[in-house]
């Protein structure tokens, strides 16, 4: 009769995806993707259940706010100097990003990495705004439109604060 041997890391469902020190945290990943579905999944439920009725369709308007606002959101969460506090716990600062931002890197392990993981990439958070702000077009709309709203003039400010900049120094600004 064989002996069973103690499983390692190398055998779990992930073995074989990537060296041990170099794999992702995967479970965390695992754990994000279910709370996202059962949380946009229960939203939904529950606006059904309230009398809510869903959309025939979202128009182009409330898309075009939403991608901007979720663009920006994310951004802010994920790259902004004044919310590099809430990312800390997770992150290492790494140096000097774009106009008013910081490059991070996840640190830690297991759970916290993926936390980081999440934290410092905008293309990641962007689902999770995107859909918070769609939610809030369920049960909040007028409220949602004015925060969405606010982000997407903000949005719009940046590029305007960085084509002004562009301009100054190429020397197409100055003094009057």
């Amino acid at each position: 009769m064989p002996t069973e041997t103690k499983p390692t890391a190398q055998d779990g469902p992930f073995a074989g995806y990537a060296a041990p020190h170099e794999r992702p945290p995967l479970a965390s990943y695992a754990l994000f993707a279910g709370i996202f579905n059962a949380g946009f999944a229960g939203s939904i439920l529950a606006a059904r259940r309230s009398g809510r009725k869903l959309p025939e369709h979202i128009g182009a308007g409330d898309v075009i706010l939403i991608g901007t606002a979720s663009h920006k959101l994310s951004r802010l969460i994920s790259k902004d100097k004044v919310t590099s506090f809430f990312r800390a716990p997770f992150t290492e600062f790494q140096e000097p990003g774009a106009p008013a931002e910081y490059e991070e890197k996840p640190r830690g392990r297991g759970l916290r990495r993926g936390v980081g993981e999440l934290l410092v990439c905008p293309y990641c958070l962007g689902l999770w705004t995107s859909a918070g702000f769609h939610v809030g077009l369920l049960f909040a709309p007028r409220t949602t439109r004015l925060l969405a709203s606010t982000f997407t003039a903000l949005t719009i400010s940046d590029f305007l604060q960085i084509a002004y900049k562009a301009a100054e120094d190429r020397g197409l600004g100055g003094s009057w």
